[in-house]
């Protein structure tokens, strides 16, 4: 992707029912494979930490790939706020619901988890015209930086629950206490000064290479694919996510577009494949539907609550449309599965947890596209009665002059 900062929205293979469809659909066969073969043997093994990692490092990458930099820039304070104070103060939120309710300490992690809202699912959204092009950009960019905001939060908060939950040691995914959180910001700084340098330096050269060598034109392409692809194994083995998702805005090329593209494609499907297999094994469905339920009610409250304090002039309908925005997909599957390894019975929570969140957020759309029945009169061109007023959200369309003999009575064909 050209760094212009035009409106780029993720340009699936399919159309974005079709890939739920296609989530759905891997998700039941991951049940049918899950009740004939138990993944839980993979899951103290290297190759399973490595593997989610990877799926994890590949959404990361096209979430903040995917993101229009203009509507970044101009609305940069609300980003800002959604992703650091937004995030922590829904991540707590969740988390405080899920220590009341169930007395586990290790819920905690459950609460970060579930925090983010998922940018394929923003994607068909944005293809409704419920919200203003400006509210749009805003869940888009909340919805891109959100996610490596939330795996930097679970990862290293995860030490915390591993340890109030009574385990010795530390989780397989945060490394060694303080000096393993420190080690982690140095390797991930390594990791993107190296990209960013490598980056740099190809398309310094890359004229005058294709000038003295015209075959070699597609030479730059190739050596860029490789480099994305061992940033993303290199981050993967270490679960190097935040150079991932910084570099995710600096390393963009239109020639990378339909690869990024297929890699979310296919790593939102593994995800799901995944998820079947451990649901399989059992479902927490009470804590699930509670930490389903917490999620989306912390999104309403944040968006409501503090998000009009760092965005002006948005319109109620936006902030209403963005406070219903709660959606969960590819980051809390791939983070349930990283965290089942340290802390079993993850992916049996999150799971029925995602399917509650998007059930909430499909309900609340519809209400919203079809109001209650007076204000549909008002969309005939009815008058309300005395005292009745439109609600929140609902848009009123455009008045259209008409004649009381219809649209011919003056003599003239409509224009």
């Amino acid at each position: 992707m050209a760094t212009s900062g035009r409106a780029r929205a993720w340009r699936l293979p399919a159309s974005v029912p079709g890939v739920v469809a296609g989530a759905a659909g891997t998700l039941l066969l991951g049940l049918a494979i899950g009740l004939v073969a138990d993944p839980n043997a993979l899951v103290g093994t290297g190759g399973y930490l490595f593997g989610a990692g990877l799926l994890l490092a590949v959404g990361l990458y096209g979430s903040t790939y995917s993101m229009d930099l203009t509507a970044l820039r101009a609305d940069l304070s609300g980003v800002v706020a959604a992703v650091t104070l937004g995030v922590v103060l829904k991540a707590s939120l969740i988390a405080g619901v899920m220590v009341l309710s169930f007395g586990r300490p290790e819920y905690v992690v459950l609460g970060i988890a579930v925090a983010q809202i998922d940018p394929l699912s923003v994607a068909a959204l944005g293809r409704s015209g419920r919200m203003s092009p400006r509210a749009r950009s805003l869940l888009t960019a909340w919805a891109s930086f959100d996610d490596p905001m939330t795996v930097l939060l679970t990862l290293y908060v995860a030490a915390y629950a591993h340890t109030a939950a009574g385990h010795a040691g530390a989780p397989a995914v945060t490394g060694d206490g303080a000096r393993g959180y420190a080690t982690g910001l140095a390797l991930n700084a390594a990791l993107l000064a190296g990209v960013v340098l490598l980056w740099w330096a190809g398309r310094k050269a890359a004229p005058a290479v294709a000038a003295r060598l015209p075959k070699a034109r597609h030479a730059g392409t190739v050596l860029t694919g490789a480099m994305v692809v061992a940033m993303l194994v290199l981050a993967a083995a270490d679960m190097l996510m935040l150079a991932v998702a910084v570099a995710g805005l600096v390393v963009r090329t239109a020639v990378l577009d339909k690869a990024v593209d297929r890699a979310v494609t296919a790593a939102y499907l593994a995800a799901f494949l995944a998820l079947g297999l451990f649901l399989a094994q059992g479902v927490a469905l009470l804590p699930g539907v509670v930490l389903g339920l917490a999620a989306f009610g912390a999104q309403a409250v944040v968006a409501l609550g503090v998000m009009p304090l760092f965005v002006r002039g948005l319109e109620r309908r936006d902030r209403i449309a963005l406070g219903l925005g709660q959606q969960n997909g590819i980051t809390a599957v791939l983070i349930a599965l990283a965290l089942e390894r340290d802390f079993p019975g993850t992916v049996a929570t999150v799971g029925p947890a995602v399917i509650t969140v998007n059930l909430l957020h499909a309900t609340s759309q519809a209400l919203l596209a079809r109001p209650p029945r007076r204000w549909r009169r008002r969309d005939r061109g009815e008058e309300l009665d005395a005292g009745e007023e439109r609600p929140a959200g609902y848009d009123q369309p455009a008045a259209r002059e008409t004649s009381p003999r219809g649209p011919l009575a003056n003599g003239r064909s409509p224009a």
